[in-house]
């Protein structure tokens, strides 16, 4: 499903109902708009309030969060170098609106054995992180949209040759993604463009 029409589906979702996004023999992933938010969460609006879920077969449902899917295409990229600009092409273009699994299906053609889920539920939870970052989104944040702060996160894991324990102890200090992956994405950036395509910053 394209950007546009899930983003339309998150702000029709009804209180307390599953949609189900995605589902497989191996994973389903489904959306929820609680009515009532765990006291911790007292401070979030439980009309933008978007939780996404994540089932396989034998366990219990979790939220999962970016790292699963920053993680497992750091591990795609680990086995498959060469793939990195086409992995780049097809994530940039889940951002700026494309639908994860029609996109994907050039990558399902290659061999994966080092990965956390399926890719096809990778590219679903990509956009569907992306949406929860513009919709739902409560904190401060420096990039317009919010979502090219995840956005940032996903070209840098799968560009860098950085090793995994260092791309993930840079985004759980909360330091920014490099400039060069989202200055030309980003509307509050000196380098902003209105016209960029996929792969602008390589």
């Amino acid at each position: 499903m394209q950007y546009k029409d899930m983003f339309s589906i998150v702000e029709d979702l009804p209180f307390d109902k599953e949609f189900e996004v995605f589902s497989s023999n191996t994973e389903r992933v489904y959306l929820l708009r609680p009515s009532v938010l765990p006291r911790k969460f007292s401070s979030y609006d439980p009309k933008t309030n978007i939780q996404i879920w994540l089932e396989e077969p034998g366990k219990k449902a979790f939220k999962p969060n970016h790292l699963r899917i920053l993680i497992d295409l750091k591990l795609r990229m680990r086995e498959h170098p060469e793939l990195r600009k086409e992995f780049l092409e097809v994530f940039d273009k889940i951002f700026y609106g494309e639908d994860p699994l029609v996109v994907i299906k050039p990558l399902l053609s290659y061999k994966y054995t080092q990965h956390i889920g399926s890719l096809e539920s990778t590219a679903i939870l990509a956009q569907l992180f992306l949406i929860e970052q513009v919709y739902g989104f409560n904190g401060r944040t420096n990039y317009n949209p919010p979502s090219l702060y995840i956005q940032g996160w996903i070209r840098y894991f799968i560009d860098s040759d950085a090793e995994i324990d260092i791309l993930c102890r840079r985004i759980c200090s909360l330091t920014p993604p490099p400039v060069k992956y989202t200055c030309r994405d980003d509307k509050n950036h000196k380098n902003y463009s209105n016209d960029t395509k996929p792969l602008w910053y390589l």
